[in-house]
């Protein structure tokens, strides 16, 4: 049994997560930046199944023999369900896939430590969705009964609205205490592995790859607070907060991955990145640059090619197109060049074989994208972790939508854990790549009160 209700009248969605924001697999899939990318934003309540790990991997804490993508293909496959409204889902999962579960899917071999102690990918199916179309300007309540009894869920959201209203959500003042920032490169450091990876592409082993360094903020502020600093000052399409009890996920994440309605995909790579200017002319200034740059068009041109090749092993034939080659997207602190590519999947195909197909995304990778994993892992000082992996949603109606998990910080034992990178081209310089990842870190460091100390 399934029940639905909508309202025009409702308090905001991010003050309604932020009265079950201390519950165990409480996630929020947050359009802080509202549009045509960031329509809908949607809350999980009463989860009733929890998927952990890659291979093998676990259903309920309880081990099983198949890997996590044979699992859940069968899963969406003995439970579909039709999604005839125009929500994006009614019934399904929520969760991530980090980038060492897409490395191991790979068999690229990693010479680095475990260094955060995390699964490789949680997904957890909800019975009860909390969905806000910022477009329609209406709040959807969804209870399934997978695990409870629908009324039960719908009677306790309905409770959480009426607490929302009448206890509004404010961040508190962060704790005292030291903050302090450490990168795991240093800018000579940074600058060498670029070079080598230059190297390697003049060599012709790769044409682009990304190289991230990793940044490692002590502080006393609460994850959540800090989830509520990031969506206000620097608001994304696919951002989030997810709670693992042990584990938080903070996203301002501007990229899509995938994302598959009835079986029509979209793909939206970034690369090209410049920072806002301070006065009008400057950022006009600025998004003329990028626009103009040359180097930045032919590192985005490679990976719509890689995208056109990894959507082209799944979908029908002839249905892979590029709709947008460089468009510039603005957000609070940088400007971005983006494409935009659709396919269409084969009928015989399930969204588990398009996250086979595509998985980690090309933007973050290089190409050829094996190549550039296995130097990823050479050149870089510790594995990616959840760092461009992906999170998001799937439906028992076998969609999709997953963003790059990028501007994302994961918190775990008061640590905060950073990756910020850029794409490596033959035409790449040495200090601007290192200034460029320091600009997309900017963002969150801002939101931690985190000063740069390296």
């Amino acid at each position: 049994m399934r029940l639905m209700q909508e309202f025009d009248h409702y308090p905001p969605i991010h003050q309604i997560f932020a009265q079950v924001r201390d519950r165990e697999d409480a996630v929020f899939l947050d359009s802080s930046l509202q549009g045509r990318l960031g329509r809908f934003s949607i809350i999980g309540l009463a989860p009733y199944l929890k998927i952990t790990g890659g291979d093998p991997c676990t259903v309920n804490g309880e081990a099983v023999k198949e890997n996590l993508s044979s699992w859940v293909r069968d899963y969406l496959r003995t439970h579909h369900e039709e999604n005839d409204t125009p929500l994006p889902l009614i019934s399904g999962a929520i969760g991530y896939f980090s980038y060492d579960y897409g490395r191991e899917k790979e068999r690229v071999a990693s010479r680095h430590p475990r260094e955060v102690d995390i699964p490789e990918s949680i997904l957890v199916f909800y019975d009860d969705f909390i969905i806000e179309d910022h477009q329609a300007h209406r709040l959807h309540l969804i209870a399934n009964s997978h695990g409870q009894d629908a009324a039960v869920g719908m009677a306790q959201m309905e409770a959480l609205l009426q607490k929302a209203g009448r206890e509004p959500f404010t961040a508190s003042p962060t704790p005292p205490g030291q903050t302090s920032v450490t990168a795991n490169f240093t800018k000579k450091d940074y600058m060498a592995a670029v070079r080598r990876m230059i190297q390697y592409i003049i060599e012709g082993d790769i044409y682009i790859a990304n190289m991230t360094q990793q940044l490692t903020i002590k502080s006393p502020m609460d994850p959540f607070a800090m989830f509520w600093r990031l969506r206000t000052a620097n608001p994304s399409p696919f951002g989030g907060y997810f709670n693992y009890g042990d584990l938080q996920i903070v996203s301002a994440s501007p990229e899509r991955f995938l994302q598959m309605q009835k079986g029509h995909i979209q793909t939206r790579p970034i690369k090209g990145t410049r920072k806002r200017g301070s006065t009008p002319a400057e950022d006009a200034a600025l998004k003329q640059e990028l626009l103009q740059s040359g180097k930045d068009k032919s590192e985005l041109l490679m990976i719509v090619d890689l995208e056109r090749n990894d959507l082209n092993r799944v979908c029908i034939p002839g249905s892979v197109k590029v709709t947008e080659l460089f468009s510039v997207e603005t957000y609070a602190t940088v400007f971005h060049l983006i494409s935009n590519i659709v396919g269409t999947l084969r009928p015989e195909l399930t969204v588990m074989d398009l996250i086979e197909a595509a998985f980690p995304g090309g933007s973050i990778t290089g190409a050829p994208k094996l190549r550039a994993m296995e130097l990823i892992d050479e050149l870089e000082h510790s594995r990616r972790n959840l760092y461009t992996g992906s999170m998001g949603y799937l439906s028992l109606d076998g969609g999709c939508d997953l963003n790059i998990v990028i501007r994302t910080a994961l918190h775990k034992n008061g640590v905060y854990h950073l990756g910020v990178g850029g794409g490596i081209t033959y035409e790449s310089e040495l200090e601007f790549e290192y200034e460029e990842t320091l600009q997309k870190a900017r963002a969150l460091l801002e939101a931690l009160e985190a000063q740069r100390t390296f």
